[in-house]
């Protein structure tokens, strides 16, 4: 088997990928055990290639998977983790611009000095 198309499997449905993973998987197992076995060259080599084409199929499984939960969660309050960007830890827990406009006057040099006002004594 050659090199998989992730435009001919985009085209496809989740069962089939499915299917596809577990006979790649199988032909990855006897390629290993013809590696044990000390084989020939051709079926070491053809390893990466059986490898990668399970990577590119589960890689479009999953995309498939994605947009479907996208379009169960559309329109609704909340949306799962796995949807949600993932971005850094620190933009995640930082005001939302609506938030920042809601602080008081005082309230907004305060969290701007944040830690040295601790630091001082709250004075």
């Amino acid at each position: 088997m050659g090199k998989v198309k992730s435009v001919e499997l985009r085209e496809k449905k989740i069962k089939d990928l499915v299917a596809q993973v577990a006979e790649l998987k199988g032909e990855l197992a006897t390629h290993r055990v013809a590696q044990v076995t000390n084989g020939a060259a051709s079926k070491l080599a053809k390893i990466s290639v059986i490898r990668k084409n399970i990577a590119r199929v589960l890689t479009i499984v999953n995309e498939k998977a994605r947009s479907e939960m996208r379009k169960q969660v559309k329109g609704k309050k909340r949306v799962p983790k796995q949807l949600r960007a993932k971005k850094t830890r620190a933009i995640r827990r930082a005001l939302t611009p609506a938030q920042v406009r809601c602080r008081s006057r005082v309230a907004g040099p305060r969290a701007a000095l944040g830690w040295q006002l601790l630091d001082s004594g709250g004075r």
